[in-house]
């Protein structure tokens, strides 16, 4: 089948419903009339609900409390996080129109806790100077996810296909055309689309958005879900476009040790921490005055490395955060889900520590992208974890990613708007090549190569790495590609073989990035050139 659509959009999540909803609005703006015939597609491989914006506890940073506040603390905390890689233009777009957004996100019915005089309630997070994160109790990304989910489902000119999953995305190299880097002039026409019926569908679009989350799900253990397998910074490598800082991986420090539960992993908010919890050895003793002078509230690299390595020097597989010594009441008031969640494994944590170990969280990389979201290859844009706007530099800032995707939601729906009517649908496209079979002995090799994917990025591509680790995984990976690209053109298109693609490329372009680095810097740390204004502390 054949779909056509002004805006396809890949992937749901905070970057694609509120790119979607911007875009409705404008052309509510312009007077076009949705007429029963939706102009905007929005493509989930899941369902609407599970993406990594629901998975996200902490809140929202922005500047709104202009008394204690302003925009120019908000620059200078995200390019200290940032390691001072972060393009200030980008920083900059992102702090001076938070505020606006929030606005927005709040018309849209998301809901964020407020005083008793109706001003937002603030909290304080690792590498922020003022109270500046919105929230939701501790679970703002479920309650975004929730009112954006209900203004999308609401909205005549967005279609939703739940259960569907984007192969590739289609440039001049399915018309036969050979397409380098180099090429100066590649376009994206759209994508084939896998349907729930495991069939190939294409789908035309003007303008074509990748808004599939992160890659975490690469790694033996994440506070991502397990569809975060990077799709769309891989489909977009492999159409020869522009990928950056692929070498930034961020582990948050703290999520919930529970061998049962690895993808995701149940994440203990930073916040908590910015509430005054304090990270501990399982017998009482502190250690981050090791480390850091800011202690427990230290950038998440800097935590992350500090907990992997006192579990290293003692031999332990998690620490622990100790909340005990605050009001009871107030804990439970302040984390309610949190502690629902910790009872189910029997840990009271107001009077129990919190066990906790670090794991792969959020990604700084990805595809490059402009001010206003367009990624090197026309007609294509990124949003959201997906995209490397350039605001994260060497490390991501707490609470600045949610905002980060509304931003550039603006700015993208904005130019594609302004542009989409100038492009036409490529009628030229050809159908998917649907011929193959997939026997149970290749799904068994499947899942196999998923876990030694796993294990290779956890073992040699992990918080702390060097050249002979990042060589071996190179060595390793290599490997894999090899054997899975002849199984991908034997086999029928599946989701399980496609994610296993993305995950193998994902993974090579996280070691590539990372043996390119020679220098610590940002959450890259590396034992063969430990020197850096970090250890010079």
């Amino acid at each position: 089948m054949v779909y056509k659509y002004d805006f396809l959009i890949i992937g749901a999540g905070v970057a694609g419903m509120s790119y979607a909803l911007k875009v409705a609005r404008g052309l509510r703006e312009k007077g076009v009339a949705a007429n029963g015939q939706p102009r905007i597609c929005m493509i989930c491989k899941s369902s609407l609900d599970e993406a990594n914006t629901s998975f996200a506890q902490g809140g929202v940073a922005s500047v709104t409390n202009l008394k204690l506040d302003n925009f120019d603390k908000h620059i200078a905390d995200t390019l200290i996080a940032g390691d001072y890689i972060s393009d200030r233009q980008a920083v900059e777009q992102v702090v001076r129109m938070a505020p606006e957004q929030i606005q927005e996100l709040v018309q849209w019915g998301v809901n964020f806790d407020r005083k008793d005089d109706g001003t937002f309630d603030l909290h304080r997070e690792g590498g922020h100077s003022e109270f500046r994160i919105l929230h939701h109790a501790d679970d703002t990304g479920a309650e975004i996810q929730r009112g954006l989910m209900e203004a999308v489902r609401a909205c005549p000119y967005i279609e939703v296909k739940e259960h569907h999953f984007a192969v590739e995305i289609i440039t001049q190299h399915h018309l036969g055309v050979r397409v380098t880097r180099r090429s100066p002039n590649i376009q994206c026409y759209g994508a084939y689309v896998l349907n729930p019926q495991e069939k190939v569908d294409t789908y035309l679009a003007k303008c074509t958005v990748m808004c599939t989350g992160g890659c975490g799900a690469v790694y033996m253990t994440t506070s991502n879900p397990v569809i975060a397998t990077g799709d769309g910074i891989a489909m977009v490598y492999r159409a020869k476009g522009t990928v950056a800082d692929m070498e930034f991986v961020q582990f948050h420090p703290t999520v919930l040790h529970n061998p049962n539960e690895t993808h995701p992993a149940y994440l203990i908010t930073e916040a908590m921490r910015g509430y005054g919890g304090i990270l501990k050895l399982p017998n009482g003793e502190t250690f981050m005055e090791k480390y850091d002078e800011r202690l427990s509230l230290a950038p998440r690299d800097i935590v992350a490395r500090a907990i992997d390595k006192e579990m290293k020097i003692h031999g332990l597989d998690h620490v622990c955060l100790d909340v005990t010594h605050k009001d009871a009441d107030e804990t439970r008031h302040h984390f309610p889900n949190i502690y629902q969640k910790c009872r189910s494994i029997g840990i009271d944590i107001t009077t129990d520590y919190i066990p906790v170990r670090p794991a792969a969280h959020y990604m700084c990389g990805g595809i490059k992208v402009d001010l206003n979201g367009q990624s090197s290859i026309k007609r294509l844009y990124a949003l959201g974890e997906c995209s490397c706007t350039g605001l994260h530099g060497g490390n991501r800032l707490a609470s600045n990613s949610l905002i980060e995707a509304v931003v550039y939601a603006e700015t993208a729906a904005r130019h594609s708007l302004d542009h989409a009517d100038l492009y036409d649908w490529n009628e030229q496209v050809p159908e998917w090549n649907d011929e193959g079979t997939m026997t149970n002995e290749e799904k068994v090799l499947i899942t196999q190569s998923v876990r030694e994917v796993n294990q290779i990025m956890s073992n040699y591509v992990g918080i702390v790495r060097s050249d002979l680790r990042l060589h071996r995984a190179w060595d390793r990976l290599d490997m894999l590609y090899e054997e899975t690209e002849r199984l991908f053109k034997r086999v029928k298109a599946s989701r399980d073989i496609c994610e296993l693609r993305n995950m193998i490329n994902v993974g090579y372009l996280i070691t590539r990035w990372a043996l390119e680095r020679k220098e610590c810097r940002g959450l890259h740390y590396t034992t063969d050139y430990p020197q850096h204004a970090y250890d010079k502390k």
